[in-house]
């Protein structure tokens, strides 16, 4: 086994995550470095032992028998601004860069304000978030300039934003065993206070339209739009918006948020999965495909 002075043994996870739902890992540490980041990762991979880079633990569900292997949990958070570019390691907390950028007057993060996510959680997934028009759809890969990647050969190379080849809820990074280490941000100039209110704005409607993790815990929605539907239109139309199994439910406030009640198993949360894929498709026909991650065994 890998030897790191900070190297903990059968950590539970749920702690660690949005959700509060999660068995533990044989071997867990914290880094607080690129150069941490990367050694631990590579030291895992020399000694062929899975591995999972946890960020905020937002859109993951952990296995109710944990991951059998090591988590490292990043926690990097160097911040280097250019004039209008801003380049940050992968473990920054979105909201903590959005604070540093609008003091700075630099627009163009804050409207993924509220969501739960480091940049590379951001980057894995192409976070996205609805245009202050509420019409259209942003996505994080707007503002993104390049970024440096841990490559399956250890090697450390900068990539520009093409090489993600972006889409809805994707990123190369599904498909390929890379590792973000940082990105460089190209924002535009702006008077913070016009930012600081469009965060306000982004915040009110998240609290009106979807249920809060501070009294409901949960991952954020569960399933891909489908269509151009959300799925949530779809769940409520199927009648299953407040149905619970075990301690989880599908929010009465969002039928596309599955909450945590308060001793909720990840396999009640596998249990309502199941039964609005099975519903929707039986009763309206869509397949419906979910954007969460699914870590360790279940």
């Amino acid at each position: 086994m890998i030897n790191f002075p900070n190297l903990q043994k059968d950590v539970s996870l749920a702690p660690h995550t949005t959700y509060k739902i999660g068995g533990g890992a044989d071997y867990f540490m914290v880094v607080k470095s690129k150069e941490g980041l990367v050694n631990a990762v590579i030291e895992a991979r020399k000694s062929n032992i899975p591995y999972f880079i946890l960020g905020t633990g937002a859109n993951v569900l952990i296995g109710d028998k944990g991951f059998r292997g090591l988590v490292i949990k990043n926690e990097t958070k160097n911040i280097v601004f250019n004039k209008n570019m801003v380049t940050v390691d992968s473990g920054i907390v979105l909201e903590d860069l959005i604070k540093e950028t609008s003091e700075k007057n630099l627009s163009g993060l804050e409207h993924y304000a509220g969501i739960p996510s480091t940049v590379g959680g951001a980057l894995w997934q192409n976070l996205h978030f609805l245009s202050p028009d509420r019409q259209t759809t942003l996505f994080i890969e707007s503002v993104l300039e390049s970024a440096e990647i841990l490559d399956e050969d250890n090697n450390l190379k900068k990539v520009s934003k093409d090489f993600f080849n972006f889409n809805y809820d994707y990123s190369i990074l599904h498909e390929r065993n890379l590792l973000v280490t940082e990105a460089t941000f190209s924002l535009v100039s702006k008077d913070k206070t016009l930012i600081q209110k469009q965060i306000a704005e982004n915040l009110k409607w998240r609290n009106e339209k979807q249920p809060q993790l501070d009294e409901f815990p949960s991952c954020g929605s569960v399933f891909k739009k489908i269509e151009g539907i959300g799925a949530g239109r779809l769940i409520d139309k199927v009648g299953l918006k407040g149905r619970s199994i075990g301690g989880a439910q599908i929010s009465n406030k969002h039928a596309n948020y599955i909450v945590n009640l308060g001793n909720a198993k990840a396999q009640d949360v596998i249990q309502l999965i199941q039964l609005i894929q099975s519903k929707v498709k039986s009763q309206l026909g869509y397949n419906l495909e979910t954007e969460i991650s699914f870590v360790g065994e279940f």
